[in-house]
């Protein structure tokens, strides 16, 4: 399922669509594996259009998610991620 010609956070740039996998449900969101060496993080107000109170009403770890990068931080190692519009 993971993108082959996508290795390292180098090749991820802003509006990619990925599919990944929830690794770790937390407050304020989700992060989600998507092939690189750094998990990417949901926001929970990027999880989905509607108020939630916590991420696990919609996520549960090991859902397998469509995402689109939001923004790639090399130099801190974040990856935003959204599920909106996806």
């Amino acid at each position: 399922m993971l993108r082959k010609d996508i290795m390292s956070m180098d090749d991820l740039k802003s509006g990619m669509e990925l599919t990944g996998t929830v690794r770790n449900v937390i407050d304020f969101g989700a992060f989600v594996d998507i092939g690189v060496h750094q998990d990417g993080l949901v926001h929970i107000s990027q999880i989905c259009d509607r108020y939630i109170k916590h991420p696990s009403e919609v996520l549960s770890v090991g859902d397998i998610v469509k995402v689109r990068v939001l923004d790639v931080d090399a130099a801190k190692k974040r990856i935003s991620l959204t599920m909106k519009n996806v």
